[in-house]
């Protein structure tokens, strides 16, 4: 067991009078959980887990909005309203009660939001740039409404202080500040545009407007891009200069960023993703740690304790920030204290945490499903069943792992088969991509977890009926996945192959491939992704409007970069409807589209499809008549976090349920919910 005294992560650290209890900080970022733009319970409970998982500072509200045009654009917190001191107060006691201090970001979004949100007021920027991300056109901000901004981020921070706040961070990178700062943004030709001094004097109102409003000692740090590596950007000799004079003004901290964010490619090199190295800016940061009189923080693919304890170890930052570790693991800090790294549920860098907020409004991490519903589950399985059971689970896929992880922390006796020789399920499949092999430590650490709670593992075992009977069994959880549908071709289905076949290596395409993607995830961008890095000539067609709809902004850059490098080309939006075999042995693909009611014809080597997966549920429907509950779940009881009870067979001698593809194709995160929260309370 590590030595607490001795872990430099663990030391103790005087951020100004307030001393934070160890060096790991979850820094600023949105996960969009407030209501009605406040920090209600559910936002509360998500800082307290980690407060409780032993964490030195959660920041919050990445980025709370200080005006009504700068409205929430991902869930912000809205800072310009009163009614937001009670529940600042409420969050922040509950985190000190824990142990944690606790911060805010404060931000005015600038261009980087909608004009076609909030109250439909023009956006307002230091020049008339649209923002490619977000796609505003922002007006050009006028000194009255800078005066009135000025005001604004003062009184937002003066309510965070009587909210009971350790301190705020301002945002200065890709929102309103920054915008002045930066010779790319700011094309203005009166006293607020030209050389550093006249772009830094608007950022300067606002720091020492807020530090007057909110005294001397107060803590007013600042998350500041310090080199914009763009051309005509921020550069470092610039940003550092005017980090020096915020400080003059009253900045108590910097935390670093290395880049810009106005584009989905400009982003993911900021919060790098999967398959991307990690901490790519530690170094960096380090060097200009040297340059300023402030404590330094940096956050950035910062995943894994190894690289967060040297960065502290040798130097390069006084506080590290581990934030979407946290987000995988609250209880991160509490395991390193314990001597258990090797029990942290891992981030995998899937982004899914960021891309989720765009696509279903709120932050999910892929493979913890309690994060964000502290509400309603648990991170840390405590609680010991009072009966013993014996439990089946069949398929270790995700849905299956997560299913035998749990109810073997719950105290049961598990049996987990499955019929490959390896575990993992279709999370396997995308190890020969080169973004997407991180995944596996979904798979890695469940199966590391299921046998520290005794779980007993049997692979290459394709378990029947009589096999899974044999183990006379309480519950059986079936999570046997599902197969590629190609049951949608009118005609020549026996003639494609699918993504399985792309990936596990069996098709070794050669020539011109077509790539139909009914799906709209990540699995038909592996394969065109894995196709072209292997030569062929890659069309990729779906009937969508865009491709990959399901692939978020985190991750689409990655495949995008390939598909240019490749020259792989985009057709949409087209249905594939059959396939032919040609004279010459080639393939004919019929394409027809809804919109013109027009069919066209592809020649190419090979047809590979992806529309989803088909339950494999045989075995499921074998065990049915032996059920005490016929396979039903009782979802009121599933949504309350009840024991699920359904007798529809009194002759029945086990519970039999299904999760995961088993029941209809979905994504990791929809597998693992469901193991979660049925075995949970079984």
């Amino acid at each position: 067991m590590r030595l607490a005294s001795l872990d430099p992560l663990l030391q103790p650290y005087p951020l100004r009078h307030l001393t934070l209890r160890n060096r790991v900080v979850s820094t600023s970022h949105e996960p969009a959980y407030g209501e009605d733009g406040m920090p209600k319970d559910r936002y509360r409970l998500y800082h307290v887990e980690k407060a409780r998982g032993g964490v030195g500072l959660t920041m919050m509200g990445g980025s709370a909005v200080v005006s009504p045009d700068s409205p929430p654009s991902f869930g912000n917190l809205l800072l310009y309203r009163d009614e937001i001191i009670p529940w600042l107060r409420r969050l922040t006691d509950d985190v000190h009660a824990a142990g944690a201090a606790v911060m805010c970001q404060v931000t005015h979004l600038g261009r980087r939001t909608s004009n076609y949100a909030g109250d439909w007021l023009p956006v307002v920027s230091a020049s008339p740039l649209r923002e490619p991300a977000h796609r505003a056109f922002p007006k050009e901000a006028e000194d009255w409404d800078l005066d009135r901004i000025v005001r604004h981020y003062a009184e937002a921070a003066a309510r965070c202080q009587a909210g009971g706040l350790d301190g705020i961070e301002l945002q200065h990178y890709g929102h309103l500040l920054d915008s002045f700062l930066s010779p790319a943004t700011n094309h203005r030709h009166d006293e607020l545009g030209g050389g550093l001094e006249q772009r830094m004097t608007f950022p300067r109102r606002v720091i020492q407007a807020v530090r007057a409003a909110v005294g001397p000692d107060f803590i007013v740090g600042i998350r500041m891009s310090l080199d914009e590596d763009r051309d005509g950007g921020l550069t470092e000799d610039e940003a550092v200069t005017a980090l020096r004079a915020y400080v003059e003004d009253g900045i108590d901290f910097v935390s670093t960023i290395k880049g810009s964010i106005e584009s989905d490619q400009s982003l993911v090199k900021v919060i790098p993703s999967m398959g991307q190295p990690s901490a790519p800016f530690l170094e960096w940061t380090g060097r200009i740690r040297e340059k300023v009189g402030i404590p330094v923080m940096h956050a950035a693919r910062i995943a894994d304790v190894a690289t967060a304890r040297y960065a502290v170890r040798e130097g390069l930052v006084d506080l590290i920030g581990m934030t979407r570790a946290h987000i995988a693991d609250p209880h991160l800090v509490n395991k390193i204290a314990a001597g258990e790294e090797d029990r942290i549920r891992p981030c995998v860098g899937a982004n899914y945490c960021l891309d989720a907020i765009y696509q279903s409004g709120d932050a999910k991490c892929i493979h913890n499903p309690a994060t964000g519903r502290e509400q309603s589950l648990v991170h840390e399985i405590g609680q010991v069943s009072e009966v013993r059971r014996r439990a089946v689970v069949v398929g270790a896929g995700p849905a299956g792992l997560e299913a035998a992880r749990v109810l073997g922390a719950r105290g049961h006796a598990v049996t987990l088969f499955e019929a490959s020789d390896e575990v993992g399920g279709q999370i396997r499949l995308t190890s020969p991509s080169p973004h997407r092999r991180d995944l596996i430590g979904i798979v890695d650490w469940r199966l590391a977890e299921a046998k520290h709670h005794g779980v007993d593992v049997r692979t290459g075992r394709f378990a029947e009926a009589a096999e899974v009977l044999a183990e006379d069994p309480d519950i059986v959880i079936v999570a046997t996945g599902g197969m590629p549908n190609h049951e949608f071709l009118l005609d020549g289905a026996e003639l494609v192959n699918d993504v399985w076949d792309v990936m596990d290596g069996s098709l070794r395409a050669r020539g011109s491939v077509l790539v139909f993607d009914d799906n709209g995830g990540h699995p038909g961008m592996d394969a065109a992704e894995t196709l072209a890095l292997r030569g062929a000539q890659v069309e990729f067609v779906t009937p969508e409007r865009v491709i990959a709809p399901e692939v978020g902004s985190m991750n689409s850059p990655a495949y995008l970069k390939t598909f240019a490098e490749h020259g792989v080309t985009v057709t949409l939006p087209y249905y594939l409807r059959r396939v032919r075999r040609t004279d010459d042995r080639r393939l004919a693909a019929t394409l027809w589209s809804e919109y013109a009611d027009l069919e066209v014809t592809r020649i190419v080597d090979h047809v590979v499809v992806e529309h989803g997966t088909l339950p494999v549920a045989d075995l499921y429907h074998e065990l049915v008549p032996g059920s005490r509950n016929g396979g039903e779940v009782d979802l009121d009881a599933l949504l309350a976090g009840a024991p699920q009870q359904i007798v529809r067979n009194d002759a029945g001698t086990y519970q039999l349920f299904r999760i995961g593809d088993a029941v209809t194709s979905r994504n990791i995160h929809a597998a693992i919910y469901d193991a979660l929260r049925l075995c949970l309370h079984l």
